[in-house]
């Protein structure tokens, strides 16, 4: 009997020493109106909804409500552009930490399935660098305002995903001509 008390209270100091990976850090407050425009999707982690993309990019632009409109837009393998319309608010006053939710015919049915979690991880001090990521580490996007990055600045993203715990091996990386 002493034993399985000795077992069990191993098991109850494992459990307990166990501890759940801090989410990673954000950047504090951003200026959203510098913030807004266009940013190119350089890499990502596979996401169920960009599955056939191949160049992605994201519009922002700050409604007078506070809100974000988004409209992202991803081509395709055969040029086919598609595009998905919402809007993103920040999270506890906090606009490093955005929920975003699309409208479309999926989220009216599960509007709880379709609000992701957008943290912005590093951004430059001219707004033309960022990563985002998701903080369950489940989503990453590198982004930056022109196409392509330079050898730097993808450095530099990936450096500071690698730091916050983000698995790079599965990234996607923008095609160049699709």
């Amino acid at each position: 009997m002493k034993s399985h008390a000795a077992i069990a209270l191993l098991c109850l100091s494992l459990f307990g020493c166990a501890q759940r990976e801090s989410p990673p850090q954000t950047v504090g407050e951003i200026d959203l109106q510098r913030y807004q425009g266009t940013w190119y999707e350089i890499a990502r982690l596979p996401m169920f909804f960009q599955r056939k993309c191949l160049q992605a990019q994201a519009d922002y632009r700050l409604r007078v409500d506070g809100k974000v409109a988004v409209l992202n837009q991803c081509r395709t393998g055969d040029g086919e552009w598609i595009s998905a319309a919402g809007a993103a608010e920040p999270v506890e006053g906090r606009s490093d930490r955005l929920q975003v939710r699309f409208d479309n015919w999926f989220s009216r049915l599960f509007p709880s399935l379709t609000t992701g979690d957008y943290w912005v991880l590093h951004l430059d001090e001219d707004y033309r660098i960022a990563l985002v990521g998701h903080p369950e580490r489940k989503y990453l996007w590198l982004l930056s305002r022109e196409p392509q990055l330079s050898t730097g600045q993808r450095e530099e993203l990936l450096r500071v995903a690698r730091e916050q715990g983000y698995a790079l091996d599965e990234l996607i990386w923008r095609a160049d001509n699709p």
